[in-house]
């Protein structure tokens, strides 16, 4: 592709792209195929693309959250958050049935100790 004089004469840089000075000219424009590229992509990364409805104010307060502090884009701190949830409530279920067969374990002791001395 040739560009034009006038993109040969602007610097290149994040902002000549943002501002469209550089690659808006629909000489760069071609059609992609997908031809399951995505779907590849998503089988190797095990990963399922999804629609999620938030809240604006959500949207804008993970915004400030994943750029100011975390220096990541939203949906990357969502996807750490789901994480972090999910490890958390896998812990405590584990957490609480392994309680429950304590407790059931010494009940049975006790019960099997009451019964040797009624015995």
């Amino acid at each position: 592709m040739k560009m034009s004089e006038h993109e040969q004469s602007i610097q290149a840089s994040d902002e000549a792209w943002e501002e469209r000075q550089l690659g808006a000219d629909e000489s760069f424009v071609e059609v992609v195929r997908d031809d399951g590229f995505n779907e590849a992509v998503d089988r190797a990364a095990r990963t399922k693309l999804i629609s999620i409805r938030m809240e604006l104010e959500m949207i804008d307060a993970l915004k400030y959250l994943a750029s100011k502090h975390h220096g990541i884009g939203y949906q990357t701190l969502i996807k750490q958050i789901l994480a972090r949830f999910i490890d958390a409530e896998m812990k405590n279920m584990w957490n609480e049935e392994v309680s429950k067969a304590l407790r059931k374990h010494e009940q049975d002791k006790e019960e099997e100790s009451s019964n040797d001395r009624a015995a």
